[in-house]
């Protein structure tokens, strides 16, 4: 494993004043990924900005984590839906 390519999950707890359990569960949840390795967490650079925009949903708008599931697949489908659009426009634009 990469080190450069992850963050330990302590680490990123500490920075963002949350307990290590709350990110276990979001991965429990299937929301984050974690990598396992020896007794230590690690969450994927590249799942940073997730993680860090489903604690401030946690933290500054108070959502639990059913809540927190359920906005995050919303976000989810309106960027599937947002790329989608953005294909289709340049494909007719193709056209004109």
């Amino acid at each position: 494993m990469n080190q450069d390519n992850y963050i330990a999950i302590e680490d990123f707890c500490t920075s963002h004043n949350i307990a290590s359990e709350f990110m276990l569960e979001l991965y429990e949840m299937g929301l984050v990924e974690v990598v396992f390795q020896e007794d230590l967490q690690y969450l994927p650079i590249q799942q940073l900005p997730k993680a860090e925009k489903i604690v401030r949903l946690h933290l500054d708008l108070d959502i639990n984590l059913e809540g927190i599931g359920v906005v995050t697949e919303l976000l989810d489908r309106i960027q599937t839906m947002q790329d989608e659009i953005t294909a289709l426009h340049n494909k007719l634009s193709r056209y004109e």
